[in-house]
């Protein structure tokens, strides 16, 4: 089978998973979401390496498959490993984007939703959460913001986990939440990890090279990448 075909093919099982997931979750089916969500970050790792992508994003996204398993307990020490293990995630999405230029204004947006929310949240989460939730909010924040350098679509996905893992923080801190909000939570973070992974491999839409440096692995072929 051709890289092209098998990038295809795992392409294609990441949306089916991703579907599966969301239909699981609609219809109320716990297994179906446990035996779904664990599969997509792996499938999108696998497409991203046979498309050539640097390691430090199949590294963000297997350690997002890491905070995806831990995030499947209820269990209060299985979710801090899980959001360290999302944090290492976005460390490997910095060291990917590097000094990609991005605006001052879009940043000074990224800085004042951020403290307005972490604002919001904090009396509300649970005690031993608030620093932990807060370090990890001003890293994807970060993350976020640095994504738009590359273009607009690692830019929407950025955007697009902060938005997810803000809804997570809304349903720790015990604030009303939307119909099925594990529905779109899951949608917005398949989206956002999508994006950012066609960002990075298609960098022709931000007009700017592929990251280079000791995070970056060879590419089978010039073009630009998400």
């Amino acid at each position: 089978m051709s890289r092209e075909r098998l990038a295809g093919f795992l392409g294609a099982a990441f949306a089916a998973a991703l579907a599966a997931d969301l239909l699981a979750l609609l219809a109320g089916s716990g297994t179906g979401h446990l035996v779904a969500k664990p599969l997509l970050m792996p499938l999108l790792a696998a497409y991203a390496a046979v498309r050539g992508a640097p390691r430090a994003l199949v590294a963000a996204l297997l350690l997002g498959w890491g905070g995806d398993v831990f995030l499947l307990s209820d269990a209060d020490w299985a979710f801090l490993v899980g959001m360290g293990s999302f944090a290492a995630g976005h460390v490997c999405y910095l060291l990917l984007f590097g000094r990609v230029r991005t605006s001052p204004v879009l940043g000074a947006c990224y800085a004042a939703a951020l403290v307005a929310v972490v604002a919001l949240l904090w009396p509300d989460l649970p005690a031993d959460l608030r620093i932990p939730v807060t370090g990890y909010a001003l890293l994807l924040a970060v993350t976020a913001y640095r994504a738009s350098g590359l273009g607009p679509v690692a830019g929407a996905g950025g955007a697009l986990f902060l938005l997810s893992d803000t809804l997570i923080a809304a349903g720790v801190a015990g604030w009303p939440q939307p119909p099925v909000p594990d529905f779109w939570i899951m949608l917005t973070y398949g989206a956002a990890q999508y994006l950012l992974v066609t960002g990075v491999l298609t960098p022709s839409s931000a007009g700017r090279p592929l990251p280079t440096g000791p995070v970056a692995a060879p590419s089978p072929r010039a073009r630009p990448r998400s």
